[in-house]
């Protein structure tokens, strides 16, 4: 019996040590890790590789469920397909297993429990960007100021008072057209892009 760890981040400047550490101090023999989304299973090429070669009586261990995968179908799929291989799924935190009843019944609990608060947290993001955006302008700008501009705005002013046009001030500066016409006539700059 092997003890497999997968560890997984979402983004490329998050780091997977801590998880690495825990499956190792929980017996892991061979630890897996990668850099990608949990949404899906595609371009996730460690699993791919684990579920390839993962045999009877082997543990696949994550320190988390939503390590494993976000979607309760897919963690599901997983480990029904592990159960087909007559190897099994080990968390950490809490702490369970496959290899009984108990830990069936959890995968599927805590797969759907995590799904549902990350469509609540979806949806309240959603519903504070719609509350923002139609407020009044002030507050928006207060709230979303944006980007900080690469080029001051005066500077842009004054090429345009001496004579250069939106194309020449743009390419000397190295920004949009855009954002020249959103310096030099803000109203209708902000016409052009709610059309878009």
């Amino acid at each position: 019996m092997t003890r497999i760890g997968y560890a997984r981040v979402s983004t490329a400047d998050q780091d997977h040590a801590t998880q690495v550490a825990r499956l190792k101090e929980a017996g892991c023999s061979i630890v897996r890790t990668e850099k990608a989304s949990g949404k899906t299973r595609e371009g996730r090429d460690e699993l791919a590789d684990i579920m390839s070669f993962i045999r009877d009586g082997d543990e696949l261990m994550v320190v988390k469920l939503d390590r494993l995968g976000r979607s309760t179908r897919d963690v599901l799929n997983l480990v029904h397909e592990l159960e087909g291989r007559g190897a099994f799924l080990s968390v950490l935190e809490p702490a369970f297993s496959t290899k009984d009843a108990t830990g069936h019944m959890l995968v599927t609990v805590l797969g759907m429990v995590a799904e549902m608060e990350r469509k609540f947290i979806r949806e309240r993001q959603q519903a504070g960007i719609e509350a923002i955006k139609s407020g009044d302008e002030r507050e928006r700008k207060k709230k979303y100021p944006g980007r900080k501009p690469t080029v001051k705005p005066e500077v842009i002013r004054e090429m345009h008072a001496a004579g250069s046009g939106p194309s020449a001030i743009a390419k000397a500066l190295g920004i949009s057209r855009m954002s020249v016409h959103r310096v030099l006539n803000p109203k209708a700059a902000a016409e052009v892009t709610e059309a878009v």
